[in-house]
């Protein structure tokens, strides 16, 4: 491993995040980034040690605010607030979604406003560079604070509590964990409690993965829709590049230079070039719009991602020993509302996929009815639309933005709060049902374009259909369906497939 980024100074994008993650980036603390976080800690000593009251590092929180703590006391309430706000339930998020959270906190504080100690910053960077991650509960976060239950699990190794995994599977105790590699827990000093414990970190880590599976998905779909397209003798015009430059949205541009590129050389539209058809139904003729629409949708999430990844979330936020602003920054809104807004756009797109999948499956286009041909005997493919509708209703229904949602929390000092929480967690399951929606429509159009032999489509296309039957056969007669929708859901979860059909 060469190549390294540097904490608190390179830009941090979704891709870089993701490859830190999977230890194909080496994350690095830098001198300059040493004398950010230490010149931070120096001032919020001199403040601890002051008369002056300043949130968080001599008050209680939330609404004891007013609560001034005693010099003597100004440590054990940071670790105390570890442990008061691990009140985290239901099952651990995934373990890379941790380790994301890691990745991101560790980039702030080495920014240089949250008065955190190297120690914790060095230590904190030991649990990622030896795969040493706890388990965070999914639920319990409202979203400001930042994602303060999410974030105290996550530290609590760091004051010696809480579990640790090594495998990504087990956990065991952190104090073996620790014993193990002769390490001792830490003492927290002035304001640590708070800087670990403030921040979007679990907001964000969602978003990130989010991003990733919603972009491999949109990619997916226009070949998939592309697949579906020829198997049913569907036009080509709908992709003209003339027609959009009259309604020239971004991803609808996107899209329909993608159809033209995977449609370019078919045969299959010349076949069928007198047929008289005038149109073809909205969920083959409006891909551009459709799939463009959501496109552009991702689009803007990631562009307020990348400016979340490189912001400083914390509360209070330490300029120096004189200037400490106590502030909002630690509030979900920012990525609430693109994250509601993208579950929108990737539940549209399983929408508008199981409706191809329903048209497949109808007996037109001289296609056999349920893509089988000894219909009656054979259901053929007639039960996964009923998969596909399924999963669809469920994506409509978790389509309730949760950033239109707010409770008051702290005795109304915490009066308005963004339940970004909730929208990550809410888009990425939508994402994850999208990529099974697609994987089923995947099934249908590789079935049905055998029956448009021998006539040859696209060499993107072909290349894409062949790979496909490298793993699912074409299906002569009724057989268990759940494994193929599964091996198509593994081509749609990671660009391996994409990769070999779209290269050049």
């Amino acid at each position: 491993m060469t190549e390294k980024f540097q904490y608190g100074l390179d830009q941090l994008t979704i891709t870089k995040a993701l490859q830190i993650a999977r230890d194909e980036l080496q994350g690095i603390l830098t001198d300059k980034a040493i004398s950010n976080v230490s010149k931070s800690y120096d001032a919020v000593q001199k403040i601890a040690e002051g008369e002056k009251l300043v949130y968080g590092i001599n008050t209680g929180l939330g609404s004891l605010c007013t609560r001034k703590i005693s010099k003597k006391d100004i440590r054990t309430l940071q670790e105390n607030l570890l442990k008061s706000h691990s009140v985290g339930v239901g099952e651990p998020v995934a373990n890379e979604l941790a380790k994301l959270m890691l990745i991101l906190k560790v980039h702030t504080l080495c920014f240089g406003y949250s008065g955190i100690s190297l120690k914790v910053v060095e230590r904190i960077c030991w649990h990622l560079e030896h795969n040493c991650i706890p388990p965070v509960p999914a639920q319990g976060s409202v979203g400001a604070s930042g994602d303060l239950a999410p974030l105290a699990h996550l530290f609590l190794p760091l004051i010696g509590l809480g579990m640790l995994s090594e495998d990504s599977k087990s956990y065991r105790p952190t104090s073996d964990v620790l014993k193990m590699h002769q390490l001792s827990p830490l003492k927290l000093g002035p304001k640590e409690g708070v800087a670990l414990i403030n921040g979007t970190q679990f907001i964000s880590a969602h978003a990130i993965a989010v991003s990733e599976k919603f972009a491999r998905c949109l990619d997916y779909s226009d070949l998939i829709g592309a697949l579906s397209l020829e198997a049913m003798l569907e036009s080509h015009q709908p992709f003209a590049e003339k027609l959009h430059q009259l309604r020239p949205h971004p991803g609808a541009l996107t899209v329909a230079k993608r159809m033209r590129t995977i449609l370019k050389g078919s045969q299959v539209v010349k076949s069928h070039e007198h047929c008289g058809r005038v149109q073809d139904p909205y969920s083959v003729r409006c891909i551009p719009q459709v799939h463009g629409a959501s496109r552009d949708t991702l689009h803007h999430l990631n562009k307020k991602l990348v400016c979340e990844l490189n912001s400083v979330t914390d509360n209070p936020v330490i300029f120096n020993a004189e200037d400490t602003i106590s502030g909002g920054n630690f509030h979900g809104q920012p990525l609430a509302m693109p994250l509601d807004y993208a579950s929108l756009a990737a539940s549209e797109l399983g929408s508008i996929s199981e409706r191809r999948t329903y048209l497949l499956l109808g007996g037109d286009a001289g296609l056999p009815t349920y893509l089988i041909k000894e219909s009656g005997l054979n259901s053929g493919f007639m039960i996964t639309q009923y998969c596909a509708a399924a999963l669809v209703s469920e994506n409509k229904s978790n389509c309730f933005p949760a950033s239109a949602d707010s409770i008051p929390t702290s005795m109304g000092q915490e009066d308005h709060v963004s339940m970004g929480s909730i929208s990550g967690r809410k888009a990425l399951t939508i994402v994850k049902n999208l990529e099974k929606i697609l994987a089923i429509e995947l099934l249908c159009s590789a079935q049905a374009f055998d029956f448009r032999r021998p006539v040859q489509s696209s060499e993107i296309l072909e290349r894409f259909h062949s790979s496909i039957r490298k793993k699912i056969p074409h299906l002569k007669e009724d057989t268990v369906m759940s494994d193929y929708i599964e091996t198509a859901t593994k081509f749609i979860s990671n660009d391996d497939l994409l990769k070999a059909t779209m290269k050049t």
